[in-house]
């Protein structure tokens, strides 16, 4: 799972950062910066639930590439 944040869509709610804050951060302005984009698999639920917290729809999934 690769995971990038549309920052212009980004509404600064922090719903991912309270969700799962070892993934998420957000800047000074409220929005949210990805700290870890490829996430270990055990925070995968947590990262899903965030996704569908957004209320901006602004945290995209992809799956991981694979050699």
């Amino acid at each position: 799972m690769r995971i990038t944040v549309d920052a212009q869509r980004c509404v600064g709610s922090g719903m991912c950062v309270l969700t799962v804050g070892e993934v998420f951060d957000q800047q000074d302005d409220g929005r949210a910066v990805v700290l870890l984009v490829e996430p270990p698999a055990g925070t995968w639920d947590a990262v899903r639930e965030a996704v569908d917290l957004c209320p901006a729809a602004a945290i995209v999934l992809s799956p991981e590439r694979r050699p």
